[in-house]
């Protein structure tokens, strides 16, 4: 009965006229066998402006990107560029030094890396480190989470953040 209902339904499918679609997908193989799949979507009248790709951050230069992240380390006393937003952080170690910020009720300034590719890379060119997070405070580039979670574990965090306005280290 299976095989009968699985047969009828293959040449069900095999009948039907073929959509032309306006995405281009390309596959590749990583290191580990895995597929990795993209796709993209060209220029095409037919396609609504809300379902186009769009940039996040202003497209321009790389000096107005630049700009906008000194603007950013000046503006807020504690910046952190990080997967997600501080209330969805995306990965583990953007969760963590979110959690080891907030138990300082500081204002936290953040902008999402993932959002725009163009950023991520500005960021990493005005810090001169690799990886994300990356934790501002008072306008100096102090690390990730693993030297947040230090800090705030030697004391050093808490005196770090003393005038920063709204602290009072909970409990």
């Amino acid at each position: 009965m299976a095989a009968a209902l699985s047969s009828r339904f293959l040449k069900g499918i095999g009948s039907l006229q073929a959509v032309r679609s306006s995405r281009l997908a390309s596959a590749s193989v990583n290191q580990n066998g895995m597929m990795r799949f993209s796709s993209t979507v060209p220029s095409d009248s037919d396609t609504h402006d809300d379902f186009k790709p769009a940039q996040k951050v202003p497209s321009g230069s790389t000096d107005s990107l630049k700009d906008i992240v000194e603007n950013d380390v000046k503006e807020n006393p504690v910046m952190i560029y990080m997967k997600g937003v501080p209330e969805s952080p995306q990965c583990g170690f953007s969760s963590l030094a979110v959690r080891v910020l907030q138990q300082y009720n500081v204002p936290i300034g953040a902008r999402n890396i993932l959002e725009d590719q163009e950023l991520k890379n500005a960021v990493k060119s005005f810090s001169h480190w690799p990886t994300f997070p990356q934790i501002f405070i008072k306008g100096e580039f102090i690390g990730g989470s693993d030297i947040i979670l230090n800090m705030h574990k030697e004391g050093e965090l808490e005196e770090k953040l003393k005038d920063v306005s709204g602290n009072q280290k909970s409990q």
